[in-house]
């Protein structure tokens, strides 16, 4: 236990969005794709997990950590529309209508909440996605249900601290799910395996030489002077310890950091290639596209568009 209060501690969180929706026609999303970790609360109504349509009760919460490709359903399955990430992200205006009053939170049909949130090590690492975590749900775990309400109502207020507020309660939450995996024994093989490499200080080395110089060069001899461990060995090590080989750690790194520029900068693309890390324009958007199913003005304009 002393292993993870240590993992716990070096944990990095950042609040994202938090949303109250209500579901205007059944919709099955595959492959549905995002970089930050999400944590739903269902309210009312329908909402299943996977290709098999596992069912989340009323009252119970699904964690869908960043990075991970799932199929959801939101309303009746039976009745369901079944469209691609790309088209929900485009039109989502016609499946979701956000609630902004928080007396309704709770109350309205065929509805849930949901927050948003980074959870990373050493401010480098996707803590979940790292440990190889899948979507799972949260029975009846009543302070972390409360949490949740708690952090969509003072969201939509606007009195003093509310950032304040809002980023404690999102740590918060970040632990009571910890806690819930450890206590109910949930992935343990992943969890011992996996949690290993945080203990490394070179790979720790790499994940924040990274971090810090993702326009850069970043070769697996760069890398391997990081590490100061030979340029034929650094790709073994660091698959040994994390299970991709660091090439694909650091595209997937590139793509996040460029989805959090279109969220919140007006950058061109073109730019916002160049900056993490991509000459060829033409290039970083298609890779971005094979990644995330949408491309990247498209991303921007769900950003821009819906507050849902």
């Amino acid at each position: 236990m002393e292993d993870y209060n240590k993992i716990i501690e070096s944990l990095g969180v950042k609040f994202i969005k938090a949303r109250n929706i209500r579901i205007l026609q059944p919709i099955t999303i595959k492959n549905f794709y995002d970089v930050e970790n999400t944590l739903l609360i269902l309210y009312n109504g329908e909402v299943s997990i996977g290709e098999d349509r596992v069912k989340v009760e009323v009252g119970d919460m699904l964690f869908i950590p960043g990075g991970k490709h799932v199929t959801v359903t939101y309303g009746d399955p039976t009745s369901s529309k079944t469209v691609s990430n790309e088209e929900f992200m485009t039109h989502r205006e016609s499946y979701w209508e956000g609630n902004h009053d928080p007396k309704l939170i709770g109350h309205l049909p065929n509805s849930f909440g949901y927050v948003s949130f980074e959870a990373k090590v050493f401010d480098s690492v996707n803590f979940f996605n790292s440990l190889d975590v899948p979507p799972f749900i949260i029975k009846r775990e009543d302070h972390l249900a409360n949490t949740i309400d708690q952090i969509l109502a003072e969201d939509m207020t606007d009195l003093a601290g509310k950032g304040r507020i809002v980023k404690i309660k999102t740590e918060e939450i970040v632990i009571e799910v910890v806690r819930y995996i450890l206590k109910n024994r949930l992935f343990v093989e992943q969890l011992v395996t996996n949690s290993t490499y945080f203990k490394d200080p070179r790979l720790i080395d790499i994940f924040a030489y990274i971090k810090e110089n993702l326009g850069g060069d970043l070769s697996n001899k760069v890398l391997a002077n990081v590490a100061n461990v030979s340029e034929d060995y650094v790709g073994q090590y660091f698959k040994m310890l994390t299970g991709i080989n660091p090439q694909d750690y650091i595209e997937y790194q590139r793509m996040e950091a460029a989805v959090g520029l279109l969220r919140t900068s007006k950058k061109s693309i073109r730019a916002i290639g160049a900056e993490v890390g991509y000459k060829d324009t033409a290039y970083f958007c298609r890779r971005f596209k094979m990644m995330f199913g949408i491309p990247a003005g498209k991303m921007r304009r769900r950003e821009s568009l819906m507050n849902v």
